[in-house]
């Protein structure tokens, strides 16, 4: 009987020795066998085997975490027979000890496990050059998992079971044929986990509004993309320190890029445009019945989803448009351009262009006359 798990041996004479410090815990095989007769007068002992020691280090039977491996050791102090049968004392085999690997490096299609199941203790996963063409479902039972790198592969579509890895908090798609970062993620547990996303070399042209709920990312990297615009809400990304968006198609940014604060920002070889000196005026007079309380709702902060109002009207509120003022808006709002030196959101900034520049063009929205007349920014 064996149970494989993370022994910790603590000596009592530890105080008596001078020592305070415990040391740290090492995985191990914990077996519960049959000893002669001669050798010891119980009928069993605990034997505790690490990769370091796999002829194991033998104890008195005394406690368990697994209720079957308990009851038994509670059989043997009592000195009763136990009905379970018992391991002999033999070497732990290497073999046992590869199920509590937190770390797995495949960089070649040979090498990729067809025939077995990834260790399912795996923190860290890497499977590069492996010709994969969709993410394997076995990676989406390792629970334990901190860190995937599906780098270098062939992957048209990410599946949205990979918000079930609760733990995840780095995912690298880098050099990939990823067109686009489903919404289902974006609403997934990688809320709360999610710090590091590697995007780069793609086929990506827009990023969705709700990507900016991923609100723990600390590091983006959208490279060598085909990205028409950022979304408008990513400066709700306040935990973002890293961001590089290089050699993409974009125009210009939004507004709330302003509110970001960054180490360091990358978005060379972009289409940024001219700016327009005339506004797009689209503001509606008398406001709809719709435009009203979507304000009112967005305004008050009143929560809302799918189980309250219908699917449609919460991806109008999840794409409303924020007024320079703070103020909400749907359809009726006006469009400005403006400048920003990318200096103002990073410490650290990489040249926009081979002339030196670091202004690029910023969409703006306001929510009425006013708010446009009074924007100390429009009338520079």
């Amino acid at each position: 009987m064996k149970l494989h798990c993370e022994v910790e041996v603590v000596s009592r004479h530890l105080p008596a020795l001078g020592l305070r410090n415990r040391g740290k815990g090492t995985r191990a095989v914990l077996s519960l066998c049959q000893q002669t007769p001669r050798s010891h007068p119980r009928p069993a002992c605990l034997l505790i085997s690490t990769l370091k020691d796999k002829r194991g280090t033998r104890y008195e039977a005394n406690s368990s975490s697994l209720k079957g491996f308990l009851s038994a050791v509670r059989l043997v102090h009592r000195g009763c027979d136990v009905d379970a049968p018992l391991s002999t004392l033999t070497p732990a085999k290497t073999s046992e000890f590869e199920k509590f690997k937190t770390k797995m490096v495949i960089t070649s299609k040979k090498d990729y496990p067809l025939g077995k199941n990834f260790p399912y203790s795996l923190e860290h996963l890497q499977t590069s050059y492996c010709g994969l063409i969709r993410v394997d479902m076995r990676m989406l039972c390792l629970k334990n998992l901190r860190k995937l790198d599906l780098s270098h592969n062939h992957i048209k579509k990410l599946p949205a079971t990979i918000g079930d890895l609760i733990h995840l908090q780095e995912l690298n798609l880098n050099d990939n044929h990823l067109e686009s970062f489903s919404v289902a993620l974006c609403h997934s547990t990688l809320q709360k986990s999610l710090q590091h996303l590697d995007l780069s070399k793609n086929k990506i042209k827009a990023l969705p509004v709700q990507f900016c709920q991923l609100r723990e990312l600390t590091d983006i990297k959208l490279d060598d993309n085909e990205l028409i615009r950022l979304p408008f809400k990513i400066g709700q990304l306040r935990n973002l320190r890293f961001l590089s968006a290089a050699r993409n198609k974009l125009p210009f940014l939004p507004s709330e890029f302003k509110n970001l604060s960054l180490e360091y920002l990358d978005l060379f070889g972009n289409h940024f445009e001219q700016l327009e000196v005339l506004p797009v005026i689209m503001l509606q007079v008398p406001l709809t019945l719709l435009e009203y309380s979507a304000q009112t709702v967005l305004n008050n902060r009143i929560p809302y989803g799918p189980h309250i109002i219908p699917f449609h009207l919460c991806e109008d509120l999840d794409t409303a448009k924020t007024c320079v003022c703070g103020k909400f808006c749907l359809s009726s709002f006006i469009q400005g351009t403006t400048t920003m030196n990318l200096h103002s959101v990073a410490h650290t900034v990489v040249l926009v262009d081979n002339m030196g520049s670091t202004e690029v063009p910023i969409i703006s929205y306001f929510c009425s006359l006013g708010c446009y007349v009074n924007s100390s920014d429009m009338l520079k």
